[in-house]
């Protein structure tokens, strides 16, 4: 896991996916397994933190479907 350096990008904020948390992909169909893992170091919506502070991420795929995964702040970093 990558050292996010101590800045937690803000709600708003355009963000890179640094690598797919592992278990994150257990149990999705295998399209979804695609564009997760293709999302990885493009960036992404950060739509804003859950209870848990997990970040909520969204991105549109090749195909156009919307999907939104939930990952720890370590697991991404700010585009600045």
């Amino acid at each position: 896991m990558a050292d996010n350096r101590g800045k937690k990008p803000k709600p708003g904020e355009t963000v890179v996916l640094i690598e797919v948390p592992r278990g994150l992909l257990d149990d999705l169909p295998q399209a979804d397994k695609q564009a997760v893992s293709e999302a990885v170091g493009k960036p992404i919506a950060l739509n804003g933190y859950d209870d848990d502070g997990r970040a909520e991420l969204q991105f549109t795929d090749d195909s156009g479907v919307i999907h939104f995964i939930y990952v720890k702040p370590d697991f991404i970093r700010a585009t600045k």
